[in-house]
């Protein structure tokens, strides 16, 4: 009777922990962010290649951005795991915090996913690609192995597969500046903005066929999201348009075809990529792993 007690138990743990054991088989994480990337386009757009990295996985096309509604504050909320107010990266282009943030690391800003992978993990290797330099002012360039910036997509998605061919890398951010730009200089919701939305989708099927060639999809998880969508040619304000922002993953352990209903703020990015590696948050930090976008744990 003892006996079946305890192989009982030892089933219970191993059903309990069957999501956690799927998503540890994650030796790559890729978080692709588009710079004005807007929800509301998306239902209207022809883009393939992201309609099946959802149908392959879990989204929500109401994510939310915080306030205001504009690239650095976002940018840096999504990879701090927290709000403004704590690492204090208040504005469209802040290069430095406009509030004092709650706590820096010895890289000297507020933690971001880059110096709790370094921390942790040391044996990591972690890559930034950027086409939009205020990036490099929200990450710890010290804490991180490939550091690349151009103003050039095409040369920062070349980088990306460079990155993904060799496999050596744990985690990878790539930005890319567009629809970004199409949205301020002509303005969102216009023909020009879905047409700049088809070479987007285009990159994102680049990126997805460079982990299939290099044979990682079993290994690799996507996420993809944004900063801010737009109104007109322009943003930072309280409107849906602007804060609803499209949040997708895919890859081992995710639900396929699923769409989560659970509240996510950008800044519950962060805690979603540290939770699938296995890392410690930091008390400061304000997201939580968007845990619905996984099976059963």
């Amino acid at each position: 009777m003892k006996r079946l007690f305890i192989v009982c138990l030892f089933l219970i743990f191993a059903f309990q922990n069957e999501g956690i054991t799927q998503v540890n088989k994650a030796k790559h994480v890729i978080l692709i962010g588009f710079d004005g990337l807007g929800s509301y386009a998306i239902p209207k757009a022809t883009m393939p290649n992201l309609n099946k990295l959802m149908e392959s996985g879990s989204y929500s096309m109401e994510a939310r951005t915080v306030l205001p509604s504009s690239s650095a504050v976002n940018w840096a909320s999504m990879l701090m795991g927290a709000g403004p107010t704590a690492h204090g990266f208040t504005e469209w282009g802040s290069k430095t915090p406009e509030i004092l943030s709650h706590e820096v690391t010895k890289y000297g800003i507020f933690p971001s996913i880059f110096s709790l992978i370094r921390d942790q993990i040391p044996i990591a290797k972690t890559a930034v690609i950027f086409t939009w330099e205020g990036i490099g002012y929200l990450v710890e360039q010290e804490a991180i192995d490939l550091v690349h910036n151009s103003e050039s997509e095409e040369l920062n998605i070349a980088k990306a597969i460079e990155v993904i061919n060799k496999g050596e890398t744990t985690f990878m951010f790539l930005h890319l500046s567009e629809p970004d730009g199409v949205g301020h200089n002509i303005g969102h919701d216009t023909p020009e903005y879905y047409k700049e939305l088809e070479t987007v989708d285009a990159k994102i099927g680049q990126l997805i066929d460079a982990i299939s060639a290099a044979g990682k999809t079993d290994d690799t998880i996507i996420l993809l999201s944004s900063d801010h969508g737009g109104v007109n040619k322009g943003h930072g304000g309280k409107s849906l348009d602007e804060i609803y922002i499209p949040w997708v993953i895919s890859g081992p352990g995710v639900k396929v075809n699923h769409e989560i209903k659970d509240l996510i703020m950008t800044y519950d990015t962060g805690a979603t990529i540290a939770w699938i590696l296995g890392l410690d948050m930091p008390k400061s930090w304000r997201g939580k792993p968007v845990e619905d976008s996984f099976n059963s744990f």
